[in-house]
C-alpha cells in the first residue's frame, strides 16, 4: 500500500516536472526574444574598400542576425571595390544565409563600384538611394588594366589582344556575375557589360534595366516597397514582411577597425619587418626585454594579417630567408655574400608576397627598405675592414714591446740557468724570465709570452730613471 502510494506520488511529480519543462520551453526568454526580434532588422555599414576585415564583420553580422531571429539583415553600402577573395567569401555567406539580405547603396552620392556591384547582385534585395551609382566591375590586375577589350578581343586602340591570363580572369568574372544575376532574376547581360567594358549606371537607370529592385531615399521606404516580395533563400522561397521593422545597428567594433588597419598589405609588411628585427635584437642581446616583447607582438599581428590576405607563401619564405641572411652577415665572415644574397631574396620575396590580382606591397616601400638594408651592410663591412686594420689590443701581439717594471731582484734558476722574478706590466704582476740579472726598479722590455710567464730583456737599470711611468705602459 505504501509502495503503491509512493509510485503514484512519483508519477504526479514527474507529470508536473514535464509540464514545467514544456511551459519554460515555449515561454522561455529565448523564445520571446526570437518572437520579438522577428520584427527587427540588423543594420551593418560597409564604408570603404572590401577586404578581410569586411568579410569578418559581415560574417559576424549574419551569425548574429540568424541567432537573434531578425527578419532582415541590411547592408548600407558605399565602396570603391576591394579584394576578390574577400568578395567571394562574402557572397558565399550571403547565398547560404538563413536571413534575407538587403544591400542598400546609401546615402546619396555613394557608389557600389567593382566588388560592390557583385555584392548587390548577390543580395536577395538590391536597393539604391537617388544620386548613387554602380558598375566598373572589371577585375583589375596589378599594374592596371592592360586594355579594355571589345568583342573581337582587341583593345580600344586596335592593338594586340589581351594576354591569356587577362582573358581567363575576365571570363571567370563574367561567369561569376552572370550566375549571381540568374540566381536573383536580374539583368545578366548588363552585368556582363559591367565586367567587360566597366559600364556604369545611376540608380534610376539601374532600376529601369532591372539591375536593382528598389530606388528609395530612406531605409523605411525600402521596407515599405519590398513588403510582401518573395525571395529565393538557400533552399526555399520566403515572403518578406518588412512593415514597421525596428532597425538595430551593428556598427564595426574595435576588432573590425584593427583588422582594417593590419590587413593593409603595407602595414602587414612593416609589422613583419618590425617583428623579425625585434626578435633578432633580443636573441643577440638577451635581457633587453622590450625589443623581444614588441617584436613578438608585431610578428603575431603580421602573421594574423597574412592569414587573411592572399599571400604567396613562396614569396613570404624568400622574404624571411633574405632577412635571415642579412642578420647573419653581421656574425658570419662571408665577405658580403650572405648580405648581397639576403637583399636579393628580400626584394624578390617582397615583390612576390601578394597575389598579383590584389593590392600588393608598395614598390617604393620595398625599395626604401632594401636601400636601408644595403646601407646597413655597407656600414658594417666598412667597420669590419677598419677593425682589421687596427693593431691588436689584447693577446700576445699587444704585449710584445711593452715596458715591465722589476718588483724584486731576479734569482737564477739552477736547472735552466735563466733568471726569474716578478714584474709589473700595465698594472698587472707577471712572472718574468730573462737572460740577465735584474734588480728591483729596473725597467725591462717584454719580448715574448709563454703561458703565465713573460720573457724580458734589460732596457734601463736603476731607480732614478723613468721606469715607473714606462712600466705603466707609457714607454716603449
Amino acid at each position: 500500500m505504501i509502495r503503491t502510494r509512493g509510485y503514484a506520488m512519483l508519477r504526479r511529480w514527474g507529470a508536473w516536472l514535464l509540464a514545467g519543462i514544456v511551459v519554460l520551453s515555449v515561454g522561455s526568454p529565448g523564445s520571446m526574444a526570437r518572437e520579438q526580434n522577428s520584427r527587427t532588422a540588423l543594420l551593418l555599414t560597409i564604408d570603404g574598400p572590401i577586404g578581410p576585415a569586411t568579410t569578418d564583420y559581415l560574417k559576424r553580422g549574419l551569425s548574429k542576425a540568424a541567432h537573434d531571429g531578425d527578419a532582415l539583415l541590411v547592408i548600407e553600402l558605399d565602396t570603391p571595390g576591394g579584394l576578390m577573395n574577400s568578395l567571394h567569401d562574402i557572397v558565399k555567406a550571403i547565398l547560404a544565409s538563413p536571413v534575407p539580405v538587403v544591400t542598400y547603396v546609401s546615402p546619396s552620392g555613394a557608389r557600389a563600384a567593382s566588388a560592390g556591384t557583385y555584392l548587390l547582385y548577390a543580395s536577395h534585395i538590391a536597393a539604391m538611394a537617388p544620386a548613387t551609382h554602380l558598375g566598373s566591375a572589371t577585375p583589375v590586375q596589378l599594374g592596371g588594366i592592360p586594355g579594355l577589350s571589345d568583342d573581337k578581343g582587341q583593345d580600344n586602340e586596335g592593338k594586340s589582344a589581351k594576354n591569356a591570363m587577362d582573358r581567363k580572369i575576365t571570363e571567370d568574372a563574367v561567369a561569376y556575375i552572370r550566375s549571381l544575376a540568374e540566381r536573383r532574376g536580374r539583368n545578366a547581360d548588363w552585368a556582363e557589360e559591367a565586367v567587360r567594358h566597366a559600364a556604369n549606371l545611376d540608380a534610376q537607370a539601374a532600376l529601369k534595366r532591372h539591375v536593382i529592385d528598389v530606388v528609395a531615399p530612406t531605409l523605411d521606404d525600402v521596407f515599405r516597397q519590398i513588403d510582401g516580395r518573395q525571395v529565393m533563400m538557400a533552399q526555399q522561397i520566403q515572403v518578406l514582411r518588412t512593415l514597421n521593422l525596428t532597425v538595430v545597428r551593428f556598427d564595426p567594433d574595435w576588432r573590425t577597425n584593427l583588422l582594417s588597419v593590419i590587413a593593409n598589405p603595407n602595414i602587414a609588411y612593416l609589422l613583419l619587418l618590425a617583428g623579425f628585427l625585434g626578435l633578432a635584437i633580443e636573441l643577440f642581446n638577451p635581457g633587453g626585454t622590450v625589443p623581444g616583447v614588441v617584436g613578438g607582438i608585431c610578428l603575431l599581428l603580421a602573421l594574423f594579417a597574412f592569414q587573411m590576405l592572399p599571400v604567396n607563401y613562396s614569396g613570404l619564405a624568400l622574404l624571411v630567408l633574405g632577412l635571415g641572411f642579412i642578420v647573419a652577415e653581421a656574425f658570419v665572415p662571408s665577405f658580403g655574400v650572405l648580405g648581397i644574397g639576403g637583399i636579393v631574396a628580400f626584394v624578390t620575396g617582397s615583390i612576390l608576397l601578394m597575389d598579383g590580382l590584389h593590392p600588393q606591397v608598395s614598390i617604393p616601400l620595398i625599395g626604401g627598405t632594401a636601400l636601408i638594408a644595403a646601407g646597413f651592410l655597407l656600414w658594417m663591412v666598412t667597420r669590419l675592414l677598419g677593425f682589421r686594420r687596427r693593431p691588436p689590443t689584447t693577446g700576445e701581439p699587444q704585449m710584445i714591446g711593452l715596458s715591465a717594471l722589476v718588483l724584486d731582484d731576479f734569482v737564477q734558476d739552477a736547472e735552466t740557468g735563466r733568471w726569474r722574478g716578478r714584474v709589473r706590466v700595465r698594472g698587472e704582476n707577471w712572472l718574468a724570465l730573462g737572460e740577465r740579472a735584474a734588480k728591483a726598479g729596473d725597467v725591462l722590455e717584454v719580448t715574448g709570452i709563454e703561458g703565465l710567464h713573460v720573457f724580458v730583456s734589460v732596457i734601463h737599470q736603476g731607480t732614478d730613471g723613468p721606469g715607473e711611468n714606462m712600466a705603466d705602459g707609457q714607454g716603449n
